[in-house]
């Protein structure tokens, strides 16, 4: 039994109505729901089948490629202005930065506020180039913070995410030493002061790239596929999608591709073809292919002379490398991805310009492919949580845990945190191989059946399926933002919930090739239809074992009757305002959280969740984890002290394999016009200097919580 379906059996008994008895059970020494998630350590990633192993990989150097995704991954030429993909991701894994990263409800879609700024819950003006401070958070205010009804002091549809790209177009490229293209600016509405352009700010909080993969999928709403097209983030999705490879005679044909478990490929080659996150408008990824291919990898950023992966390429002047882009995508790839001298592989919109070659066409491949195995190494297993449990123990304590930590771990635990944050990576958002290794029925649990409401919320009992790892916890309205609710570029649903739902109705097939087994879900379809109201599951996938019993579904029929009643009825796909589950580790050093970036410390997001969470009343709120549980001054000390419990050591200080090279990162602006383009405002920068293996001194000191570096 998982340990999703071990908390629902036992969730009867869990529900209180005294929360003087809550805070009991909470601060108990036994838990009596739910065992410890093992530690990280010494678990394997996903195997991407064809990548490296079998008769022809396409990778066949993969120190090499580790070293080309390091060098892309921190390089500011790859943005079109100086973004890097380390630019939102050098803190932690996360974006630092606390200046000209507001941006309005942009998803908040026929509101006006999503296209316009507010004022700040501190009295700020708010907008671009504003300085985040303490006192701006939480987003969502409430006279008594562990009361969801009580008096609201300030509420915003405004999010705390990170700045990227001025708006502009892509005219060529440029022989410009600092490695920005030829852009044209346009006139931002919402991005400036007054006519001078600011950088844009992205709808949503960046996630951590540590430990990422092995998620399943990745981006909050889930859209980076488990299959990697070698093109887009979309995976099948994409039926346009396509390589180029040289056969066996020497002739050249465009070929689809599907490498599965390859989540962090497909969400890599997003960010450098977005328009405001690094990219200007109409940029294509072989204009990136021909702008890098003969560049010096990092040739402005300083290199450590003891960087874990790049010191043996470093350049002997301490900045950037001594190869080029072009020599480690020889070293690292199969020839048949490069290797042809002839041929047209498209044409630049410059129709001028000389046809992209092979290379320069499969750039996508080798961007996405290199990035994944470069953060496939950024695993953080080193933490206290991660020592060897207590002989006998149950549940089982780490031996690196402290009293109060353990105190924090069974909290943890008889609150049911670890029915969402499960497995080693304590997120079910990551590979159900690894969050659930013991599932018997099918090989990958991805859709479930789940009680998402309880009696104690006036509601009454609600079963709905869910994407297994993305739930609405409400810390924003639904509207604002639907999540994996959403739909991809092609008009189809980011959901494998609503797809499968889409199946039952309809019979037509999922677009992606995920194994849904009616058995397998914690509340079954038999369990609250009829038996007249069901058939057999023609869909089963492998065998039920003894849970044949199970493989029923709601006939046609029936299914139309209940999406005809309140709330879809029994019927219910809960995927509206449902985010991934970001998993805990390092989270002491990963704030702003949640995907709005709506809370600044460890102690408001145990408000947030202690009081209920659904400080909106959305009606696909997962009530039955995330209801008022109540929880005292003391329990919550020692709950966030196990979650700092997390935090790798390694991590903090940036050692290895958590180094990096020198980082210029575009942080808020000033007064003044950019001398080159006079539309722009002048940027101002952080500068984050190379570190080696070794990681941080003691004059750069330790990387902090965010709030450390606001003021109040």
């Amino acid at each position: 039994m998982s340990t999703a379906q071990r908390a629902d059996t036992l969730l009867p008994h869990f529900i209180l109505p005294s929360m003087v008895l809550m805070g009991a059970i909470l601060s108990t020494e036994v838990s009596a729901h739910g065992d410890t998630p093992p530690p990280l350590k010494g678990v394997a990633m996903p195997i991407t089948p064809g990548l490296l192993d079998g008769d022809s990989p396409i990778v066949t150097n993969k120190a090499a490629a580790i070293q080309l995704g390091k060098a892309l991954f921190w390089d500011t030429q790859v943005g079109s202005d100086g973004m890097a993909c380390g630019s939102c991701h050098f803190h932690a894994g996360v974006d630092g930065r606390f200046k000209n990263q507001l941006a309005p409800g942009k998803l908040h879609r026929f509101a006006t506020t999503g296209q316009s700024f507010e004022a700040t819950a501190s009295g700020g003006v708010g907008g671009p180039n504003y300085i985040l401070k303490r006192s701006d958070f939480p987003l969502y205010q409430l006279t008594n913070p562990a009361d969801r009804d009580s008096a609201v002091l300030f509420s915003t549809d405004d999010v705390v995410a990170s700045a990227g790209t001025f708006l502009s177009r892509f005219e060529g490229l440029s022989q410009a030493k600092n490695g920005h293209d030829d852009c044209s600016p346009r006139a931002d509405d919402i991005f400036h002061l007054g006519t001078l352009n600011t950088r844009q700010v992205q709808a949503r909080q960046a996630p951590s790239v540590i430990n990422a993969g092995y998620n399943f999928r990745n981006f909050w709403d889930g859209r980076a596929n488990n299959i990697f097209n070698g093109v887009s983030p979309f995976g099948l999705r994409d039926q346009g999608a396509g390589i180029w490879v040289v056969q066996a005679g020497g002739s050249v044909s465009k070929q689809p591709l599907r490498l599965e478990n390859a989540s962090l490929a497909s969400q890599a080659v997003a960010p450098p073809m977005n328009n405001t996150e690094m990219s200007c408008r109409q940029r294509t990824f072989p204009d990136i292919g021909r702008k890098l291919l003969t560049r010096q990898p990092l040739a402005a950023q300083a290199v450590h002379a003891e960087d874990s992966v790049l010191a043996g390429l470093r350049d002997p002047s301490g900045k950037g490398l001594r190869v080029s882009y072009d020599n480690l995508v020889r070293k690292a790839f199969a020839p048949r991805y490069w290797s042809s001298k002839t041929g047209d592989f498209g044409r630049p919109a410059d129709l001028a310009a000389a046809p992209y070659s092979q290379k320069e066409a499969n750039f996508s491949l080798f961007f996405g492919l290199a990035l994944q195995l470069y953060q496939q190494t950024l695993v953080s297993d080193q933490t206290p949580f991660d020592t060897p449990r207590v002989p006998g123990s149950f549940p089982k304590m780490p031996e690196g845990l402290d009293r109060q930590q353990k105190r924090g771990l069974t909290i943890f635990l008889n609150a049911h945190c670890a029915v969402c944050h499960a497995g080693p990576t304590l997120s079910t958002a990551a590979h159900p191989d690894i969050v659930t290794p013991s599932n018997n029925f099918s090989s990958q649990r991805l859709v479930n059946r789940k009680t998402m409401n309880g009696a104690f919320n006036g509601n009454g009992v609600v079963n709905g399926m869910l994407d297994e790892g993305f739930f609405n916890t409400s810390v924003a309205p639904t509207d604002n933002d639907v999540g994996v609710g959403g739909k991809d570029p092609y008009g189809n649903p980011l959901s494998f919930s609503q797809q499968y739902f889409d199946k039952l109705l309809n019979g037509t097939p999922m677009i992606d090739p995920v194994a849904v087994n009616s058995c397998d879900m914690d509340n079954t379809f038999a369990q609250d239809y009829l038996d007249s109201e069901l058939m057999d599951d023609p869909y089963i996938v492998g065998s039920c074992d003894t849970r044949g019993l199970y493989a029923k579904i709601p006939t046609v029929p029936v299914l139309l009757a209940e999406l005809q009643k309140r709330k879809q009825g029994r019927a219910l796909v809960a995927i509206k305002g449902a985010f991934k589950v970001p998993t805990l580790r390092n989270i002491e050093l990963t704030g702003p959280y949640m995907h709005n970036g709506s809370l600044l410390t460890l102690e408001q997001v145990v408000d947030f969740y202690f009081r209920g969470g659904n400080n909106f009343k959305n009606s696909h709120h997962f009530a039955t984890l995330v209801f008022p549980q109540g929880i005292s001054s003391p329990e919550k000390a020692d709950l966030v002290a196990f979650l700092k419990s997390l935090t790798d050591e390694r991590v903090r200080w940036e050692r290895a394999p958590f180094d990096h090279p020198q980082l210029i990162v575009p942080h808020g602006h000033k007064e003044s016009a950019n001398i080159q383009h006079p539309e722009l405002a002048a940027d101002q920068y952080l500068q984050i200097p190379a570190v080696g293996r070794n990681g941080r001194d003691t004059t750069l000191g330790p990387l902090k919580p965010f709030q450390s570096y606001l003021k109040p």
